[in-house]
């Protein structure tokens, strides 16, 4: 299967790229440097380019989209209008979104509406919301899909062993190794099209 990964040198792209390549899979590892990785072929690519979106979507059977807003203050919006701009020209490739916990809800309260929320991930979180509003709007040719992680994700250990839920968390963290596990299975063997799943260690 050849798949696009945007964000492939980030913490969760860069583990979707090795899980990818470990399969076997063509990838084209996608950052706006074009760093090399290992195994695939690097490009360097800005995610609002729509022509260049378009053709990468018309020549991989699936586009990874492992990027996010800005951290350091940067404006929002952007990554908003890139994500849209992803949303309108998949071609009818398969989308796989990075998604946010921030939405996920307990007792019908989102995540990022509690009161023990980090005040340093609300701003993300919301704009995360936003983005899955968006693609929940898009036609019906669209077919996309967006995996959660657990509240909290981080570098750990790959042990390929995960549980998934829908709207609530299915456990507290998960590893970025095994977050890359879920995302591949679903890509292989697709059980949540057009939907928003989690999974957690």
């Amino acid at each position: 299967m050849k798949i696009a990964v945007y964000g492939a040198t980030g913490m969760v792209g860069s583990q979707i790229v090795k899980e990818s390549l470990t399969r076997g899979h063509e990838v084209t590892a996608i950052s706006r440097k074009g760093t090399e990785v290992a195994g695939a072929t690097a490009k360097a690519a800005d995610q609002s380019d729509a022509q260049v979106f378009s053709s990468i979507a018309k020549n991989h059977d699936v586009v990874v989209l492992a990027t996010g807003p800005s951290r350091t203050g940067g404006d929002h919006a952007e990554w908003l209008n890139a994500m849209a701009t992803a949303y309108s020209n998949a071609e009818g490739t398969r989308l796989m979104i990075v998604g946010g916990a921030g939405t996920l809800e307990i007792d019908g309260v989102r995540l990022l509406d509690s009161p023990d929320f980090p005040e340093a991930y609300k701003a993300e979180a919301t704009t995360g919301a936003k983005a899955l509003e968006i693609v929940r709007q898009a036609p019906e040719a669209l077919d996309w899909t967006v995996l959660a992680p657990a509240p909290l994700i981080q570098p750990g250990e790959r042990t390929g062993e995960y549980k998934v839920a829908k709207d609530t968390p299915a456990g507290n963290a998960i590893s970025s190794q095994d977050y890359a596990v879920a995302m591949l299975d679903e890509i292989e063997s697709p059980a949540h099209r057009r939907a928003r799943f989690t999974a957690a260690n």
